[in-house]
């Protein structure tokens, strides 16, 4: 069984835009979110990416988590690390 699940992007058939409602923003950033980390896509964004860029990602990423996540969530939701306690 596969740790990470992107059915989100896939059974999403509403509306994908920006700036309409905050339901809105949130159901269309997850979507765009699924979408970027495909394998075939970040294969072919990342190496085009300079460095500076993939820090910037980088530090962007663990900040909102870093912000929004207690440390049992970070282990069990991003790292799929169940036995974390």
């Amino acid at each position: 069984m596969q740790a990470h699940k992107h059915s989100f992007v896939e059974d999403y058939d509403g509306m994908v835009a920006f700036g309409l409602s905050r339901e809105v923003d949130e159901k269309s950033l997850m979507y765009y979110l699924q979408k970027f980390s495909d394998d075939d896509l970040l294969k072919v964004l990342v190496p085009r990416m300079s460095d500076e860029q993939i820090n910037q990602l980088f530090e962007v990423i663990s900040d909102l988590m870093r912000n929004h996540l207690d440390d049992n969530e970070y282990h069990g939701l991003f790292l799929k690390d169940e036995g974390h306690h």
